[in-house]
């Protein structure tokens, strides 16, 4: 016979332990977090002070505090300097332009090397291509660069296979040619960080179940099928992931690579945000302008990924956040 419910009256209360007790059970997860909690408020959040820099007029003299403090506050001025002046259309076509050739270029690529490892049965070839695809990321800029002019010269390898094709008389002086130096940027990005964007997506493929292949074969898939419905759609949340912070990178199309192959000759094509703001900002000692340059930038990516993250929700219900 069960026990009359109402007779046994109300179930006590279950105490749930503060947070002080929690976070004394869990102090040893604490401190593993402790250095990267340091490290991130020391290099991302601390520096932020120096935003203000973008609202004075910033001039070096005597004590750091006395000139960042002390310096004359002008508001927007120097955003209206930027926004006003003949470089800013010029630099904005430059960056967005070389941004979005890498995205289109670089994004899709270790998706395809991803798929195309994933489908290799030879063990010792799969290996090889994966360490030959790696070893691009590892390289400097100052190597890579170094590497890309060589082999675009005019006695490089790429003329001399122009010239056995018959695809061009004559070599093609690639660095003396503005709009080529925006397409050398984005096949350089996509050959630097294919294979190591690439281990992502590996990683991804590992964890599909190796049942839902098992299903497509039974039903007569054949391996591109297999590829197009099973492959890919497992890929899809971690491929919206990347995307959202591809894009947010836009403004983001580099430095080392634009000032090491840049030239005279292709300076109003290669000058982006960054190589634009190491000019003005330290060269030309124009502190506070590079300061507001830079924060310009920060903000349009940060509008960007909070734009791309809502619309990946709206339409795949996969978002970052």
């Amino acid at each position: 016979m069960k026990p009359d419910a109402e007779a046994l009256g109300p179930l006590p209360a279950v105490r749930r332990p503060g947070n002080w007790k929690r976070l004394r059970s869990q102090k040893l997860l604490w401190l593993m977090i402790l250095p990267a909690f340091i490290c991130t408020l020391l290099f991302s959040y601390t520096p932020m002070f120096g935003l203000y820099m973008a609202f004075i007029n910033y001039t070096p003299g005597g004590s750091f505090a006395s000139s960042f403090f002390g310096g004359e506050f002008v508001g927007l001025q120097w955003f209206k300097y930027f926004f006003d002046s003949g470089d800013f259309w010029i630099i904005l076509r430059n960056t967005l332009a070389q941004s979005l050739l890498s995205l289109l270029l670089g994004f899709p690529a270790p998706i395809i090397l991803a798929i195309a490892i994933n489908e290799v049965r030879f063990g010792a070839f799969k290996k090889f291509v994966q360490t030959v695809s790696y070893l691009p990321h590892f390289i400097s800029w100052v190597i890579a660069a170094n590497i890309i002019i060589s082999v675009l010269s005019t006695q490089g390898l790429v003329n001399k296979l122009l010239m056995v094709l018959h695809v061009t008389d004559k070599p093609i002086a690639f660095f003396q040619h503005g709009p080529y130096f925006w397409w050398i940027i984005g096949f350089s990005n996509m050959w630097k960080d294919m294979g190591f964007n690439a281990i992502m997506y590996l990683a991804a493929i590992t964890s599909i179940n190796p049942e839902l292949y098992e299903a497509a074969k039974v039903d007569g898939a054949s391996r591109v099928r297999q590829m197009l419905h099973v492959t890919l759609p497992a890929l899809r949340p971690t491929i919206v992931i990347l995307l959202i912070l591809a894009v947010g990178g836009v403004l983001n199309a580099g430095f080392d690579q634009q000032y090491l192959m840049q030239n005279d000759l292709v300076l109003k094509y290669s000058d982006v945000i960054d190589t634009y703001t190491y000019r003005y900002g330290l060269q030309n000692g124009m502190f506070s302008y590079g300061a507001a340059v830079g924060l310009f930038k920060s903000l349009v990516a940060f509008v960007l990924v909070l734009a791309v993250n809502r619309l990946a929700k709206k339409v795949n219900d996969q978002a970052l956040f």
